[in-house]
């Protein structure tokens, strides 16, 4: 008798340590893979401070990785491996929003919780949105510093990334939108699409400057396109002639804010957005939905507007505020 309990005792203390060494087993640290759209730019780095924070507060293996290139095949063929490798959560900003639904929807399939953030994939491809501010709150605020610079009229023009990048593009949309309702005088001639790449967006800039003398702004709408705007007025002997503003980090605009090139940025803080991502990323793992609320870490309450996960209203740097900020 003594025997067969000791055999059942084993039996039950080997099934608990196999246990342990399964998926989502007592003892296995949550695992969370988050991808930019590349590695390697200020914006993105700053958003891997913040993820990396919130996975040291909450206990999570985190692995942040992208291609070092905007480009979405790249993305594919590391979220492949990823799914072989049975992350618990895939949070990635994807580069084309149709492009890289497949892959998501595979990951899906396997049991993986799939998560974008910064920039949106098809809706039946994730489960939610970390959404840095409202496509609305972000296409207004660029409009209304612009049409606060340049009268509320005149010519001008967008440099952007990529013309497949969800977010960017419906930035555009609310700023025409904006620009429709409060400043019919001011007008989009022209939007240019660099890509990722700060020397063809101040390339592309020279090239406005010189064919659109009659321009009166610039907007740069991503972390790569503001610098190389304000670089491209600044280097033309322009600054104050040519209102530039847009979206990017505080570190890379400091010197044009504070020498009047630029007088305002608009952006969310990024490094917000990572650590954003990562709580969400395990509430999502752990319950396996998310509540219409619920607490981030020192974020506090954050609230849900269908599946996306809003992280609030985007900030403006200027001259008065923007050395506080070290991002």
């Amino acid at each position: 008798m003594a025997r067969n309990v000791f055999k059942l005792g084993l039996a039950i203390a080997l099934a608990a340590l196999v246990g342990c060494g399964e998926k989502g087993g007592a003892g296995k640290k949550l695992t969370v893979g988050m991808m930019p759209k590349l590695v390697g730019i200020p914006y993105f780095n700053a958003c891997r401070l913040g993820a990396e924070e919130a996975a040291k507060e909450l206990g999570i293996d985190l692995v942040y990785d992208g291609p070092i290139t905007a480009d979405v095949n790249k993305q594919a063929e590391m979220l492949d491996a990823w799914i072989v490798q049975r992350m618990d959560v895939i949070a990635v900003a994807p580069n084309d929003p149709h492009a890289l639904a497949p892959t998501l929807k595979k990951a899906m399939r396997k049991g993986v919780k799939v998560l974008t953030w910064d920039a949106d994939s098809d809706e039946d491809s994730r489960h939610y949105f970390a959404n840095q501010a409202t496509y609305e709150q972000i296409g207004f605020a660029l409009v209304d510093v612009m049409a606060a610079e340049i009268g509320g009229k005149g010519d001008v023009a967008i440099i952007t990334g990529t013309l497949t990048a969800a977010n960017q593009n419906k930035w555009m949309e609310q700023m025409r939108k904006r620009i429709a309702e409060a400043c019919p005088g001011m007008n989009i001639i022209d939007v240019k699409a660099p890509g990722e790449d700060q020397q063809a967006a101040y390339q592309m800039t020279k090239d406005l400057l010189n064919a659109r003398p009659n321009l009166k702004g610039i907007f740069g709408i991503t972390s790569v396109a503001l610098p190389a705007v304000a670089k491209a007025v600044q280097d033309a002997g322009l600054s104050g002639k040519i209102a530039v503003t847009g979206l990017a980090t505080p570190k890379d605009m400091r010197k044009y804010v504070e020498d009047g090139t630029v007088k305002t940025v608009v952006l969310w803080n990024p490094v917000d957005l990572g650590y954003l991502t990562v709580y969400a990323a395990k509430k999502l793992a752990e319950d396996g939905k998310l509540p219409d609320e619920f607490v981030a870490g020192r974020l506090g309450k954050v609230r849900l507007s269908g599946t996306h996960i809003l992280l609030g209203p985007p900030m403006r740097f200027t001259k008065d505020n923007i050395a506080k900020f070290d991002f």
